[in-house]
């Protein structure tokens, strides 16, 4: 039975003082009114309790659904014992619907001692990459499935443990650090903050599907060039941030980028798969720059010139005067 919300008569009126009496009303009459109003607010209130029992009546009724969950289990403080999937069996109407919650559902009540990586829980920080189901994807994003078929976790394929689903990413960091990722440019002779950096709309555009990555390792992980050669192929991922900034209008390095990436490992192993394309949570196409960074190298492309070439004076939106030329 639910609550009419019509029928509910607000306890304040109950304190409505007497003596407020309109012209033309008795005070006989407001004593009626008062036992009238106050018999409606006990008849609500014996509703509402009645509504309440009945939904926990209803909630203690509701089948548990479960749920077999396998997870990868490996201690390094434990070396005789080998790695191994250890199985948990969850009721999915105790957890949140993610996989990430089922991962801490177990950890709370479970076992205590798994260990893997989360923070954000939004898909923005990249920590939970994991393999589930087969698929490299953020566990903070994936739905769990009410089927009969069991969940499988496992850590990144191909990357050393560090323990239980925590794969070690030193690697594909260091990686990332050799493309210098930050803007370089050339202000021949003029100090930071002397003048904008401008960025027309158009040159703007062309970082859209770049910018977005957030480096969780997926689509290098499911790259197998990178799990044969990873030490000298540097991996989509990597790639498709070094398009980014090779990219951009307002870097004036990527002769020097590009220079850098001129050999048989580095980019040319890449045999267009498209793994990386399909397994990224972000919905981004790595194969795709890494396509564009091979034509840039072979010479097939240039870089555009950019709307708002350095040499150039610019107007200052904010006092309408000529800025410092290049």
């Amino acid at each position: 039975m639910f609550l009419n919300p019509l029928k509910v008569i607000p306890r304040r009126a109950l304190f409505t003082p007497r003596f407020l009496s309109s012209k033309g009303r008795k005070g006989s009459e407001w004593g009626e009114g008062d036992e009238k109003l106050e018999a409606a607010v006990t008849k609500s209130q014996e509703e509402l309790d009645d509504c309440v029992n009945a939904s926990s009546k209803t909630c203690e009724e509701v089948p548990p659904k479960l749920k077999t969950v396998r997870v990868y289990r490996w201690n390094p403080e434990n070396p005789a014992k080998k790695a191994h999937m250890q199985t948990f069996t969850v009721d999915l109407n105790r957890c949140g619907s993610m996989v990430l919650d089922v991962l801490f559902h177990l950890k709370a009540v479970h076992d205590p001692t798994l260990a893997f990586r989360r923070s954000c829980r939004e898909g923005i920080c990249g920590s939970c990459a994991m393999n589930i189901n087969g698929v490299n994807t953020l566990a903070c994003i994936t739905k769990t499935s009410t089927d009969d078929k069991p969940l499988i976790i496992y850590p990144l394929p191909h990357a050393y443990v560090i323990r239980d689903l925590i794969p070690d990413m030193g690697h594909f960091l260091e990686q990332y650090k050799m493309i210098d990722p930050y803007l370089k440019r050339d202000d021949k002779g003029f100090g930071p903050g002397t003048r904008q950096t401008l960025q027309s709309t158009r040159d703007r555009k062309k970082l859209d599907g770049l910018y977005e990555c957030i480096l969780c390792g997926c689509c290098t992980f499911s790259c197998p060039p990178y799990w044969w050669l990873g030490e000298k192929y540097l991996g989509p991922a990597v790639l498709l941030q070094a398009y980014r900034w090779i990219i951009d209008s307002r870097d004036t390095s990527h002769k020097e980028r590009l220079a850098k990436m001129r050999d048989y490992y580095s980019v040319f192993r890449c045999h267009t798969i498209f793994n990386c394309t399909k397994t990224c949570p972000k919905g981004l196409n790595p194969g795709r720059a890494v396509a564009q960074v091979k034509r840039l190298i072979a010479g097939y492309t240039k870089k555009e010139e950019p709307d708002f070439p350095p040499e150039e004076t610019y107007i200052d939106p904010c006092t309408g005067e000529p800025q410092i030329k290049c």
